[in-house]
């Protein structure tokens, strides 16, 4: 891909103008863009006179003279009213089919017993519970011969004229919302004409309808083992049912959240299993391809809306993430994809629209409360959300990508404007949305995601590009070894420093291959404006720091051959020494961040020391012997362990694992006098001398 290409790919979205665009714009103010056709046509029926406004309204009342054009409607009298909602009846074999594996619950005799009194009962439930089920058997159990199927109506009110017979009647799917709310006064109107009519009347509804304060039932299904139980043993009996549930299968079927029609299907299965038409591994297999279907409904079908889809791919990204940072970013995600599929309309974003539980129970999946690790320290008390199936997040980025391509550049987009959130959090997320993309189709997410941010101007961008590289090297992805060490080599500063931070996350496991790409890149040759690491100024170029953290975290990580590898190239290779100092020295820098808050080197060398093989303590001390004897690094390593001594004044065994450490780097003249200087110099905050230091000077020097 060609640089061109790439840095086209980080321009800034439309909302975000450069500051040359943001001039262009101020300087050209006068000059008013184009007005949208809907705009203007809205505008022209607000604000025209009342013939213009009707007329362009579509209806023409009152016209009195002059030309008309275009079609012509005449309506004598008074307006044609719609046609009437019409009822089909539905099908006995369906009832007794159903009423053969229905089992109740709670829920089902709560709705039950206000059906028996009021004629009317509203269930309230998700898409796919099986709420249409439960209003026939409601129907049933009350002993309805007669059941019909409602269309829901244009209008509410026009219901009590669909109602005029002794029947039960099911009316599904009924659109409640703000703009279209049920009014008690009709409702109890309805439940008149049921009265008189003798008729029943079951309305299912989404969870999110805004019922107000009317009564509704909330439809809770039976667990899918009681499901599952119902389907079965009617054909196996109730002798082989406990052998069945036992299958691995059967409980790894059960742990996940399914549809009731997937249970019906699961248990056809399950009972040819128990004829010996299909194996366990076949039962199983069967299982796991429902996550498949899930997914693919879910993105094919009309529902859900669109809105919940895109709620759906964040969660795919943010897989047991808090769940409002989930929600909040999946509404950036479904304004980008609304452009797509209604350019040039506003996505509707109820604020205050779909419940927590609705959007898990749509997405099958589960809230907890846990710990969330942040850069300040944990915060407890989150609420954060995950698939029940682990498999779900994949399979759904996936099959967006990749069987649904339209959605790319939406995806792109938000995945790209996650990449610049000041959160942490979010911005790893979107490299690990990268990285699964990048299993599916490697050359694109390079093209859309990984190398825009790689050759962008923003180090986090960098960052970002190079965990998702570690991770897709993670995932097995193939070729990401060879881009990783091509750019690592190659002449884009932007790409080696890419290269080089994901070398340095990925070195504890690939950490022979991760130290070779290293060393190449240290023997690259320098710009020609570049400043040594071993110049007399302090100032570090940001490659060679970039190199030198890649080493540190090997160091830390692998520790042992890693340090082996390094001690050797410390004395044999001048290119590299100056790289594996600082990486040492930033080493000795760090903390465990525990209670001890004990150095992790300064523990590494005590462990070495007492081990039967004394060969990393002795390299240790080699690269401690080099610290202290480098013009560059001499008063900071100095630096280092006058922290260690002022650590020792409250931990007993950074003390005891200081004095080993300081006992074998006095063993020359020159190295004696610098530590017994450093010991006489260490001072608390009240400008005592420090109580270790004056133990470690009696230890080393008098003993």
């Amino acid at each position: 891909m060609s640089q061109d290409t790439a840095a086209a790919g980080t321009a800034k979205p439309s909302e975000e103008p450069t500051q040359d665009g943001q001039k262009k714009q101020d300087e050209t103010a006068e000059e008013q863009p184009r007005q949208e056709a809907w705009a203007a046509r809205r505008d022209l029926i607000a604000h025209g006179p009342d013939f213009v406004s009707t007329l362009v309204a579509r209806d023409q009342f009152g016209q009195t003279g002059g030309y008309h054009y275009g079609d012509k409607h005449f309506h004598i009298g008074a307006r044609a009213e719609p046609p009437p909602t019409l009822s089909g009846p539905i099908p006995r074999a369906e009832i007794d089919e159903l009423a053969g594996v229905f089992r109740g619950c709670d829920s089902f005799d709560e709705a039950l017993k206000r059906l028996r009194d009021d004629r009317l009962v509203i269930l309230s439930g998700g898409r796919e519970t099986g709420r249409r089920s439960a209003a026939l058997m409601l129907l049933r159990q009350l002993g309805v011969d007669s059941m019909r199927s409602l269309i829901p109506p244009a209008s509410f009110p026009a219901l009590s004229d669909q109602v005029d017979s002794p029947a039960g009647y099911v009316l599904c799917d009924l659109a409640v919302s703000r703009n279209r709310p049920l009014v008690e006064a009709q409702l109890l109107a309805l439940r008149e004409q049921l009265e008189r009519s003798r008729a029943h009347l079951v309305i299912t509804v989404e969870p999110s309808a805004a019922l107000g304060g009317i009564p509704s039932v909330r439809w809770e299904p039976p667990s899918a083992e009681a499901l599952l139980h119902a389907h079965v043993t009617p054909v196996t009996g109730e002798a082989a049912w406990p052998h069945l549930l036992a299958l691995t299968a059967v409980q790894e079927f059960l742990t996940r959240h399914h549809r009731p029609e997937e249970v019906k299907q699961f248990a056809l299965q399950l009972i040819a299993h128990h004829r010996g038409e299909l194996d366990e591994a076949e039962l199983a297999a069967w299982g796991e391809t429902a996550v498949e279907t899930q997914v693919s409904r879910w993105l094919t079908e009309e529902k859900p809306e669109l809105r919940d889809k895109a709620f759906l791919v964040s969660l795919a990204v943010f897989d047991k993430a808090p769940y409002a940072v989930t929600a909040e970013l999946s509404d950036g995600l479904f304004v980008r994809l609304h452009a797509l599929q209604e350019p040039g309309l506003p996505p509707p974003i109820p604020v205050f629209g779909s419940s927590r539980e609705d959007r898990l129970r749509l997405a099958h999946a589960d809230g907890y409360v846990t710990t969330e690790v942040t850069e300040w320290g944990p915060l407890e008390g989150r609420f954060c959300a995950r698939f029940q199936d682990g498999r779900t997040a994949p399979l759904l980025l996936e099959e967006v990508w990749n069987l649904h391509p339209s959605s790319r550049p939406a995806l792109g987009e938000w995945i790209r404007k996650l990449a610049d959130d000041r959160r942490p959090l979010v911005r790893t997320r979107a490299a690990s949305a990268a990285a699964l993309l990048a299993t599916a189709d490697l050359s694109s997410v390079m093209a859309h995601l990984i190398e825009p941010w790689a050759d962008g101007r923003k180090p986090h961008a960098w960052l970002t590009a190079a965990n998702a590289l570690t991770m897709a090297q993670l995932l097995n992805v193939p070729t990401i070894s060879r881009i990783l060490h091509d750019w690592c080599i190659g002449d884009v500063e932007s790409r080696r420093w890419t290269a080089i931070r994901a070398y340095g996350l990925l070195g504890p496991v690939h950490h022979e291959e991760t130290l070779a790409a290293l060393v190449d890149a240290m023997h690259r040759p320098p710009p020609a404006d570049e400043t040594e690491i071993g110049s007399e100024n302090d100032e570090v170029p940001e490659e060679a720091r970039q190199l030198a953290d890649a080493l540190e975290l090997l160091l830390l990580a692998v520790r042992e051959p890693v340090l082996a590898a390094l001690a050797e190239l410390l004395t044999t290779d001048r290119v590299v020494r100056p790289h594996a100092l600082l990486a040492f020295l930033q080493a000795c820098r760090q903390t465990n961040g525990d209670d001890s808050d004990r150095p992790p080197v300064l523990d590494w060398y005590a462990q070495a020391a007492a081990a039967e093989d004394p060969t990393a303590a002795r390299h240790l001390a080699v690269f401690w012997n080099a610290l202290l004897s480098d013009r560059t690094h001499n008063r900071k390593a100095l630096g280092v362990l006058r922290g260690w001594v002022r650590a020792a004044d409250e931990d007993p065994e950074t003390e005891s694992a200081l004095a080993a450490l300081l006992g074998t780097l006095v063993t020359t003249h020159t190295n004696r006098r610098r530590v017994s200087h450093l010991l006489d110099t260490v001072r608390d905050s009240k400008g005592a001398r420090s109580p270790a230091a004056v133990r470690l000077s009696k230890r080393l020097f008098l003993d």
